[in-house]
């Protein structure tokens, strides 16, 4: 079974929409999907604006349906960042001089084990969501077993996803048992790239998740469109145009 996770085109978070870029971006990745021959055997989408509107274009040029999932939405925990004093911010973004001295965000089970994730509930948020997914996972044949997956009907099925960088951060996480925090500030997903997990069965019934491709943004290059910088802070401090925060 291949998992196919798509980040949201560039996000107007005041409407909880695209911008015009976004809306670009999600043109462009369903014309490439659909002339690259991508079979979708199934799709699903979060239940923000956003997302649902970058699925139309896919679903509109597949002629199917998106099945909205509560679960999928942006992982919403906030927390009171330690250098952020008049506002909780989301719990996701660090400042790096901060999370990387925290020996526990380095460990998939205590990530969540320090006073500021407590008070936000981060770690019961991470618990419900994944759960959630496990539920999704084991309906498509693939039951989570400690560290591993027993195979109840091994599948070929092409799932596509259409939802957010950190709650995508959150599943990708709970498939490889590596801590959220590492991805969530050591990988970027620009809006619209594609993300390709597969299972790999080696031995009868025993099956593990591999990342095929992290981020990809062929639909944009093809098109000699710049990926938006909604994934991204400023590569050099001085780059006045480009976010700090």
């Amino acid at each position: 079974m291949k998992l196919i996770f798509i980040r949201h085109g560039d996000p107007d978070y005041s409407i909880d929409s695209l911008t015009a870029q976004g809306f670009k971006e999600a043109e462009l990745l369903a014309e490439f999907f659909f002339d690259q021959g991508q079979r979708i055997d199934e799709c699903y989408v979060s239940s923000l604006g956003r997302a649902k509107d970058t699925a139309s274009f896919t679903c509109n040029k597949y002629g199917i349906e998106a099945k909205e999932l509560e679960w999928l939405k942006e992982f919403p925990s906030r927390i009171n960042r330690p250098d952020v004093k008049d506002r909780k911010m989301i719990c996701w973004d660090w400042l790096p001089q901060d999370w990387t001295k925290e020996d526990e965000f380095y460990s998939y089970e205590n990530f969540a084990d320090n006073d500021i994730m407590e008070e936000g509930s981060v770690g019961e948020e991470y618990r419900r969501v994944t759960g959630l997914f496990d539920e999704f996972l084991a309906q498509h044949g693939y039951v989570h077993d400690g560290r591993i997956f027993r195979v109840t009907r091994a599948n070929d099925d092409n799932i596509v996803i259409f939802a957010h960088f950190g709650s995508t951060c959150v599943m990708l996480s709970h498939l490889l048992h590596i801590s959220p925090m590492v991805l969530w500030h050591g990988f970027a997903a620009a809006p619209t790239s594609v993300t390709r997990v597969v299972t790999e069965e080696r031995r009868k019934g025993i099956a593990s998740f591999r990342i095929l491709s992290y981020g990809d943004i062929s639909h944009l290059n093809a098109a000699k469109v710049a990926p938006s910088i909604a994934a991204r802070f400023c590569e050099t401090y001085d780059n006045e145009d480009e976010r700090h925060d």
